[in-house]
């Protein structure tokens, strides 16, 4: 997340962050194959024709490998803490659609233009543009079925939906209805959710290395998530395949450490 706890108490609670886009930086100058993104920026953080320039130079940077996600942000306490504006969400959700537009005006157009209730980019020059094309991919979060699922199937190449199994498969029908109206490839977007990852040898093992604070805050996702031992993670993995999930954003919960990522690696990825 594009997150910085804004109080001691957060940070006590091991919620330490650093800025993202920074970090991502420093990713693309250490790393060489991996794929680099955030899941997702916060809109209300940076002005769009910023956003668009800082993720060029990123895309260069990279060589071709940034993910770009956007969302409309949600933590109140964290808007208000840095001094931002906290719009209700109907018009959080007016800023991101107009941001979007923005942002593939600044990564298409050689003269960025566009004129908007929240903004204004008359003839903004954005080069080089990023390495990827048509353009950097951009995904959009969030599941509203009548407003950020409608602006994802108008701009986006890729979406995030929530993480619950029973409705996820509704989302992207949802999806695909407005794709439909709106003339687009359904196939054309890339469909991911986010989930948690513990493995272990066997499901109690597994279940043993969930930290206490993620079973008090999300308990209900224990049984959906991908934890226990390979063959019952496996089994996860094809309900999200069959819900019509084509990626995840796992987070596992030993990090910084690598353990549970590298078993994840042998019994799962060739």
């Amino acid at each position: 997340m594009d997150r910085t706890p804004g109080t001691p108490a957060a940070l006590a609670r091991g919620a330490f962050r650093f800025e993202c886009w920074t970090t991502a930086a420093a990713l693309a100058r250490d790393t060489k194959r991996i794929r680099i993104g955030q899941m997702v920026t916060c809109n209300g953080y940076r002005n769009p024709a910023l956003l668009a320039k800082m993720a060029s130079t990123l895309d260069v940077l990279s060589y071709g490998r940034l993910n770009f996600g956007i969302g409309s942000g949600w933590y109140e306490h964290e808007y208000r803490a840095y001094g931002y504006e906290y719009p209700d969400a109907p018009e959080l959700l007016r800023y991101v659609r107009e941001a979007v537009q923005v942002i593939l005006a600044m990564w298409t157009q050689e003269e960025a233009h566009f004129e908007g209730k929240y903004y204004q980019v008359r003839g903004a020059i954005n080069q080089p543009k990023g390495v990827q094309k048509p353009h950097i991919p951009l995904l959009i979060g969030g599941d509203g079925e009548k407003v950020t699922l409608k602006m994802v199937a108008q701009f986006a190449d890729a979406c995030n939906v929530g993480n619950d199994l029973a409705t996820i498969g509704q989302k992207f029908d949802v999806l695909k209805a407005h794709c439909e109206a709106v003339g687009r490839d359904y196939e054309s977007i890339r469909r991911t959710t986010t989930t948690f990852c513990s493995i272990g040898a066997t499901d109690e093992e597994a279940l043993e290395k969930i930290p206490p604070v993620v079973r008090a805050n999300f308990g209900d996702r224990i049984d959906v998530a991908l934890i226990g031992s390979p063959d019952t993670i496996r089994k996860r993995l094809k309900a999200y395949e069959d819900a019509g999930v084509q990626e995840l954003v796992i987070r596992f919960f030993d990090m910084p450490q690598l353990e549970g990522i590298r078993m994840f690696a042998r019994a799962f990825i060739d």
